[in-house]
């Protein structure tokens, strides 16, 4: 008996096994083609996230973080913290930190990790949206927005023309027990360390002592100092700019407390900023970048103004109605890329016994 092969021994054999050779190979070729498109599939709907340390507060910024993921579908995931505590946490995680973003409610929080060296480059085209004065001077942190820091008053007691022209005024004896301060809060430990930066480390240190010599009212943060001068319990206390604006939006206008700006060029007047760097370990530096760019959007910049009085600092976005422009406030000509040695700070806050 004859066994035949594949078209073997049949009239046109050697046409068959070359007509079925081909059709294999094109079953092959789209086997392959098929399991690419499949795969390109699967890759396209992988979900994106992004873990953000934030030492901004769920209060103010949760709502744009929500507004990010629903508009992006990129899935966020955040650890709050005081902006201090996170940054420290950044450095002693180094290349094993979680984070692909961090936001921060300083500079100097923000330089102190760029000198760790935990940050990556920000895109160009991101950067030339805020003007120089208000990032890295290596495009590794961006601000986000504007804060200045003021005397808040109380209208019952004093009028704006008995305020000092400089901060630094208030170690006159006749400040004594009138002027609150919030030692421990980040904002004011930046404040101190601009401080540094302006007077040197001697013109700072002799600011703290006088300050301690006249007995400042002690305060946990911010919100407590505008609270009791709105009361009538001090005379004046040294916050940001934007915690008043909370007050009279619940309380009306009646309520017995007003910001007040030293004069131009005094560190008393010093802009800060809110604002982020993407983690130079980040595998997620596309939606990253996306992250950025949105809190840089129009909308975003709005949403500061309108929501918590902070100065949007993308041109061409109008700050809350009321409120001084940046430019009419003169501030000091601070770099805020030198305020990252917050462990300098601490240590002179220490030695002179304003903090424990």
């Amino acid at each position: 008996m004859t066994s035949y092969g594949l078209g073997a021994g049949l009239p046109g054999g050697s046409a068959l096994r070359e007509r079925s050779r081909a059709g294999l190979a094109l079953l092959v070729a789209g086997l392959i083609a098929a399991l690419a498109v499949v795969a390109a599939s699967c890759g396209g709907h992988e979900e994106q996230s992004l873990t953000i340390y934030s030492g901004r507060s769920q209060e103010l910024i949760g709502p744009l973080l929500e507004q990010f993921a629903e508009e992006t579908g990129i899935s966020v995931g955040v650890r709050y913290g005081s902006t201090a505590q996170l940054a420290a946490l950044l450095i002693e995680e180094g290349d094993q930190s979680p984070a692909d973003i961090f936001i921060a409610q300083d500079a100097g929080a923000l330089g102190a990790v760029q000198a760790a060296g935990l940050f990556t480059d920000i895109d160009d085209d991101l950067l030339e949206r805020v003007a120089s004065a208000y990032q890295s001077r290596e495009g590794q942190w961006i601000g986000l927005s504007g804060r200045a820091r003021v005397v808040v008053y109380n209208t019952d007691v004093l009028d704006p023309s008995e305020l000092p022209e400089s901060v630094l005024e208030f170690t006159d004896p006749k400040w004594r027990g009138r002027v609150a301060w919030a030692p421990t809060n980040g904002s004011f430990q930046a404040w101190v360390t601009a401080l540094r930066v302006s007077e040197g480390e001697d013109g700072a240190r002799a600011w703290l002592e006088g300050m301690l010599a006249n007995d400042p009212p002690e305060f946990p943060n911010n919100v407590s100092i505008v609270w009791a001068v709105g009361r009538g319990e001090i005379d004046a206390g040294l916050v940001n700019h934007y915690y008043l604006n909370r007050f009279l939006a619940e309380h009306g206008q009646d309520f017995a407390a007003r910001n007040y700006h030293t004069g131009p060029g005094d560190i008393g007047t010093l802009v800060n900023v809110a604002g982020a760097g993407i983690l130079r370990t980040s595998e997620q530096t596309d939606a990253a970048r996306r992250f950025l760019e949105f809190m840089l959007s129009d909308d975003a910049q709005r949403y500061y103004a309108g929501t918590n009085a902070e100065y949007p600092l993308v041109a061409g976005v109008a700050g809350a109605p009321g409120l001084r422009s940046i430019a009419d406030l003169q501030p000091p000509a601070i770099d805020l890329s030198d305020l990252a040695d917050l462990e300098g700070t601490l240590r002179l806050l220490r030695e002179t016994g304003v903090l424990p």
